[in-house]
C-alpha cells in the first residue's frame, strides 16, 4: 500500500530491544496518539534487529534506526498507514550504534556509538537517501593524566541539532560535550568542548529556548546547563537531577522539556522515577520539585507532547501516560499502560 501523509500525525515510533540485544520486541514498533492522550498499540511497523532508537525526516516519510548489536544504520521509507520498509541496505556504523538524530534540514544524518566512542555523519540526499559517509576525530580524554586503573573507553552517546546549526554530542566515557560544525563533504569539524565533573557520564541532552543545553548525567544523576555566550558554550550549571537523592543501582536516561520550556523532566532507571525539575534564572539553572513514580520499571525514555507525558519502560514492556499539570509541571495520575515489547524509544513521527 502507497503511503499517504495524511496517515502520519498520529504515529509514534517505538525503538526496541529484539532478541539479539535481550529483548522481546520484533522491531520498530507503532503507537497511535488519542485526542485524550492515550496511546493505541498498532502494530510492528517493520521487524528488525535491536532497534533501540530511531528518528524521523523532518519534511519526508522517511525513518532512520540503528541496528544496534549490528553495528549498522538503516533507512526506512513510510508505507500504508503505519508500515516501514527498508529503503536500501544498511550502512557500516560503529560498535554499539545507540542514537540516531536527523539535520532540521534534511541535509545530514548523526549516529552516536555507545561501544567504540564513534560518531558519524551521514550525508543525505533530496529523497533522504545515505549518500556519504563521515567518521568525526575521535574523542580525547580530558582526565587522561588523572590517576585510573586503566585508559578509559570513549562512550558517545547521543547527538543534538542546536538552533545556531551546530551539533552538540555527549561522552559519557569521557566526560565531556563536544560541539561540531557540518561542513558538506567532510562532515564533522570540531568546534568546541565542555567538560563536565570526572565520573558524571553526561548522557543525554536538550536546547532550551534560551539557547542553554540542559545535561542529564547517567552516573552521577545530576543536571548541567551549558550556556552559548559569544558562539562559545560554558558550563553555568551544576545540580541533582532528583528531588529526594539517588539510590543504589540508579542511573539516569533521559532529560526532555515541558510545554513552555518551564520544566525539565529526568527519568531515573532502578529507582524508576521521573523527577521534574523548574527552569530557573531565564534557563541558567535546574531545580528539582517532585519525583513521581514512572509507572514501569527501567524508564529508558520518555517524551512530552502537548499536556501529556509518555515513559517507555524497558523492562516491563510497557509504555505510560501521564497527563501534566498546566501550571504546576507536575504527573497527574497514571491514565494508561499500553503493552509494548521492550521500548527504548518514543519518537514522533513528523512526516
Amino acid at each position: 500500500m502507497a503511503y499517504t501523509s495524511s496517515d502520519s500525525s498520529t504515529i509514534l515510533w517505538t525503538g526496541t530491544y529484539t532478541p539479539d540485544g535481550g529483548g522481546r520486541a520484533e522491531g520498530i514498533g507503532a503507537l497511535k496518539t488519542n485526542v485524550d492522550g492515550t496511546l493505541e498499540w498498532l502494530g510492528t511497523a517493520v521487524t528488525a534487529e535491536s532497534p533501540s532508537f530511531v528518528a524521523a525526516h523532518p519534511t519526508l516519510p522517511v525513518v532512520y534506526a540503528v541496528a544496534e548489536q549490528r553495528r549498522m544504520v538503516q533507512v526506512y521509507a513510510r508505507t500504508g498507514s503505519f508500515g516501514l520498509a527498508p529503503a536500501g541496505g544498511p550502512v557500516e556504523a560503529g560498535d554499539a550504534t545507540c542514537h540516531v538524530a536527523v539535520d532540521p534540514q534534511g541535509r545530514f544524518l548523526t549516529a552516536t556509538c555507545w561501544g567504540d566512542g564513534q560518531v558519524i555523519l551521514y550525508e543525505l540526499d533530496p529523497a533522504g537517501a545515505i549518500t556519504g559517509r563521515f567518521p568525526a576525530a575521535a574523542c580525547t580524554d580530558p582526565y587522561a593524566g588523572q590517576a585510573v586503573d586503566a585508559p578509559r573507553q570513549s562512550r558517545a552517546h547521543a547527538s543534538l541539532m542546536l538552533a545556531d546549526g551546530r551539533i552538540m554530542t555527549t561522552d559519557l566515557g569521557h566526560d565531556i560535550l563536544r560541539i561540531w560544525k557540518y561542513v558538506p563533504g567532510t562532515g564533522l569539524v570540531l568546534d568546541g568542548e565542555v567538560v563536565l565533573p570526572f565520573g558524571s557520564g553526561p548522557r543525554h541532552l536538550v536546547q532550551h529556548i534560551s539557547g542553554s543545553v540542559f545535561v542529564v548525567s547517567e552516573y552521577s544523576i545530576e543536571v548541567f546547563v551549558v550556556r552559548p555566550v559569544a558562539g562559545t558554550f560554558s558550563l553555568a550549571f551544576q545540580g541533582p537531577a532528583t528531588a529526594g537523592g539517588s539510590g543504589p543501582g540508579d542511573s539516569a536516561a533521559e532529560i526532555c522539556l515541558g510545554p513552555g520550556d518551564r520544566h525539565a523532566y529526568a527519568g531515573v532507571r532502578g529507582s524508576n522515577l521521573i523527577s521534574v525539575l523548574e527552569v530557573v534564572d531565564g534557563g541558567a539553572g535546574l531545580v528539582p520539585v517532585k519525583d513521581v513514580d514512572c509507572g514501569g520499571d527501567w524508564p529508558r525514555h520518555h517524551v512530552v507532547l502537548g499536556p501529556w507525558l509518555h515513559v517507555a519502560h524497558e523492562r516491563s514492556d510497557t509504555v505510560a501516560t501521564f497527563a501534566l499539570d498546566p501550571a504546576t509541571g507536575l504527573p497527574g495520575p497514571l491514565v494508561r499502560t499500553v503493552r509494548v515489547a521492550s521500548p527504548t524509544a518514543l519518537v514522533p513521527a513528523s512526516a
